[in-house]
Parts: structure tokens; C-alpha cells; sequence
């Protein structure tokens, strides 16, 4: 049987993972990991949804940051001159290419009420850019007729905004010293009028009209009025009925139809277009279909030594309420180092990162990520196998020349060849997982990690 999930569905689940992130029982991290060649070409292979899948993302994962901020996405159609947009329509599945809503250079969000037209009802091309922040819909000299949303500030704008997506919110009451955007946009949202007519769509242009008909708008709803434009005899367009810039959207409308008469024509049939419950600008989520969240995190550096410097990382994930080593507590740190770590005597050996090493007498297997004063940071996976190197055994490369002896048992407390990193990479339940090519980490590098889940 053919179904669907609802666009309210999808922010329904999206709302209870922001109630989740937000809540003080528990912790997001975004994680990076895997140093070494997914392949003889090094193509990042397309995740699966497995089991295996999720379990190697823990084998690899090299450092943790906690996730910084996060809010609904859309995506991003940035207003340019000569594009055609699409207006609103009630009817629309998703977010088409020719979009119903903008973001200026200024980073005003419009959405588009009504596209320009010509007499014979074709698309024109958009030539003004709508500008201005009233509360009320407004038309350009192109014929286009926009109705202003929100702003995104400079602080949201550096936390989500990207060449594909932008962020969308809805905001409480605001105090004094919040930004001037969160004001701004509070005053939009009481200002929204539910149920408004915000346009009308030609079904049939019927034909026989000479004069112009009368367009009569009946429903639940007051105050909504249209025009026709006759052209070739037929209805040609319908339009909001407009007086001195004031659109007769009317408002509290549920259900409409209309009922066109006269003109010495027939057959002609339109419908009417109506906007969200609320209204426009209400809950922009509503109005611009966000079914996505952004988290970001941006390390910076090697994060107090724990993030690798001079080795890169192909994947990311996001992960919740991780635990410490040897522990059931949930890690709460900022940030932290995911590898283990051996010790060995005399110092590190020069190891080269991304070796394969291998213990002489126990044949354990690891490759080194990292070397650090009498320490080797490195992972395990599935290639490797998991057997542990034995204290006081000589490791080698198996693809080089270095090579060393780990520290004995007993020589001090910091003697086991395993040294836990600050989490347990066993714990945790990862919710995301993105395999991308190679990127190398310096020391004067700040990543900004923007992970997007789409519904």
C-alpha cells in the first residue's frame, strides 16, 4: 500500500534528537578517525548501514570534540539575478531546484509568494533583489511579490551556514541584549497571519472570455480577494488582489476554493493556495520544509595533544554519550584522545605514521598514527587483528625499517603495553558516519566539522 511520512513527522523526530542533544544526561561528540588508505587508490568508499560498518568506525576513531552547537538546516538557494523562482505552493513536495525561497547577500531569507509573469502566465526571470525587512509582503517591479522571514546573524552564520545549507529556528520571548536578529525575528514571527491565500493556480483556462471575469474566493476563512487576466480568450493568470501594495491575502483560512463567473466565457478553473496554519514567519521551520540539523565542532590545533598533528583522517562521526576506559561513567571533556598507546624503553622508535608494526614474539599487529617522547599512539581493526603485543617484546615494521623494545612489566605503573586513551571507543552509540578523502591536519589548523542528517 503506498504511505508516506509527513514533513511533521521528520521535525517531530528531528525536535526529540535536539530535546536529546540539549539535555544534561547526555553527550555528543563529533569523532575523526581513520589514518590509513581505504584503498590502493584511496577512494573513500560509500558507508553502509551494517553492523561491521559501525564496529570498524570504532576500531579507527583517533580523537573526539563535543559538538558545539546545532540547529535545523535548509537548503541554500542564494537570490541571483536572472534565475526563475517558483512561488509558494501548498502542493509542492520538497525543496524544488527552482526555489520557492531565497537568502540574500545581506542574509535576509525571503520566500517567495508569487513568481513574475507575463500576460500569458510564463515564468519571467527574477531582475530585483527583494530587500527590507517588513513585516508584510511586498512586490518587485519584476512582478515577483516576496514576503521577508528572518535574518541569519553573524553568529549563526559562522556556526551554520555553508555553500549547501543555512540555518532556520524559531525563537522565544527575547531580552534586551540578544542579538539584534533574534529581535528582529520574534517580531515577525507575532506579527505572522494564519491561514492567508497567498496566491492561485490556473487549472483550466476555459475559454469564450472577452471581458474579465469575476474571481470569487469562498471558504472559512475572510477577506481574500483575486483578479483574472484574460488573454486568448482564456484565463490566463490569477492574482492576489493587490491595492496600493496592500495584498488582499485574507487570513484563518483552512479550506478555500473559487468560483470564477462571468466574462461571457466558461470553463476556466483555478484553485487557491494556502499558506501555512500559522501563518508566514510563525516557525520558518514550517514555512521552508526543514527536515535536516546541522552539528558543528571546530578543533583547533591539536586540541591540548589530543587530536594526531602531521597524520590526516578520512572519516567522521557523530557519536552519544561515549564512556571513560574502564569505566561506566560518560566522558564529559571538551575534547579527547581516542588511541591507545605502548610504551617503550629508551624512547619512541623512529616509526613512520601509517606503518604496519608487528610484535616479533607475539605476532600482534597495529599501525602507528602517532609517535610521542617514549610513546606510539596507534589503532587495531579488522586487518589487523586484535591480538595484544606482549611487554618487553621487540616491534618492528613490517613495511619499514624501525623498530624497538616496549617497556617490561614491573619497570613502573606506566609499564602495560596498553595505555588507554581518555574514552572507550567500544561505548557509545554512533548515530552518523562520513567517509571522505584524506585530510590533513597541521598545527595551526582549525577544522570547522559540519555534519548534516537529512530525513
Amino acid at each position: 500500500m503506498p504511505a508516506i511520512i509527513t514533513d511533521r513527522f521528520k521535525k517531530e523526530i528531528l525536535l526529540n534528537l535536539q530535546a536529546d542533544i540539549d539535555s544534561a544526561a547526555n553527550n555528543f561528540y563529533v569523532t575523526v578517525g581513520r589514518p590509513i588508505d581505504w584503498n590502493g587508490t584511496d577512494t573513500a568508499p560509500t558507508p553502509t548501514n551494517a553492523i561491521r560498518t559501525v564496529r570498524d568506525a570504532r576500531h579507527n576513531m583517533t580523537a573526539i570534540k563535543n559538538v558545539e552547537a546545532h540547529s535545523f538546516v535548509i537548503p541554500r538557494y542564494t537570490w541571483s539575478l536572472g534565475a526563475i523562482y517558483q512561488a509558494y505552493n501548498d502542493n509542492s513536495v520538497g525543496h524544488p531546484s527552482n526555489s520557492f525561497y531565497v537568502v540574500t547577500d545581506e542574509n535576509n531569507i525571503y520566500v517567495c509568494l508569487e513568481a513574475g509573469q507575463t500576460a500569458l502566465g510564463q515564468s519571467v526571470t527574477s531582475t530585483v533583489k527583494p530587500s527590507g525587512t517588513l513585516n508584510t509582503a511586498f512586490e518587485t517591479a519584476d512582478g515577483y511579490v516576496w514576503k521577508f522571514l528572518y535574518s541569519i546573524g553573524a553568529l549563526r552564520a559562522s556556526q551554520f551556514l555553508s555553500a549547501n545549507f543555512m540555518p532556520v529556528t524559531v525563537f522565544g520571548p527575547f531580552d534586551s541584549d540578544d542579538p539584534a536578529d533574534h529581535v528582529e525575528q520574534v517580531g515577525v514571527q507575532n506579527a505572522a497571519s494564519p491561514g492567508e491565500v497567498v496566491g492561485y493556480q490556473v487549472l483550466s483556462g476555459g475559454s469564450g472570455y472577452t471581458t474579465v471575469p469575476t474571481v470569487q474566493v469562498i471558504g472559512n476563512g475572510v477577506a481574500a480577494s483575486a483578479t483574472a487576466t484574460v488573454s486568448g480568450g482564456a484565463v490566463t493568470k490569477i492574482n492576489v488582489k493587490d491595492s496600493d501594495g496592500n495584498k488582499a491575502h485574507g487570513r484563518n483560512f483552512t479550506q478555500a476554493y473559487i468560483k470564477i463567473t462571468g466574462g461571457n466565457g466558461s470553463g476556466a478553473v483555478g484553485r487557491p493556495i494556502i499558506g501555512p496554519k500559522a501563518g508566514f514567519g510563525a516557525d520558518p521551520r514550517d514555512d521552508l520544509k526543514a527536515t535536516a540539523m546541522m552539528f558543528t565542532a571546530k578543533p583547533s590545533g591539536d586540541e591540548g595533544s589530543n587530536w594526531v598533528i602531521g597524520n590526516d583522517f578520512r572519516q567522521v562521526t557523530l557519536i552519544k554519550n561515549i564512556e571513560l576506559p574502564d569505566s561506566d561513567a560518560l566522558y564529559t571533556g571538551v575534547t579527547g584522545n581516542a588511541l591507545r598507546r605502548m610504551k617503550f624503553s629508551n624512547g619512541a622508535p623512529s616509526f613512520t605514521a601509517d606503518k604496519t608494526l608487528v610484535g616479533n614474539s607475539s605476532e600482534a599487529r597495529a599501525y602507528v598514527v602517532k609517535t610521542d617522547s617514549d610513546e606510539v599512539w596507534y589503532i587495531q581493526d579488522s586487518d589487523t587483528g586484535f591480538e595484544p603485543f606482549t611487554e618487553g617484546e621487540v616491534v618492528g615494521e613490517a613495511d619499514g625499517s624501525g623498530s624497538g623494545t616496549l617497556e617490561a612489566a614491573g619497570v613502573d605503573a606506566d609499564a602495560n603495553t596498553y595505555l588507554n586513551g581518555d574514552v572507550d571507543t567500544s561505548t557509545g552509540e554512533i548515530m552518523y558516519i562520513d567517509n571522505r578523502a584524506a585530510i590533513q591536519r597541521s598545527a595551526d589548523q582549525t577544522e570547522d566539522i559540519k555534519i548534516i542528517i537529512q530525513l
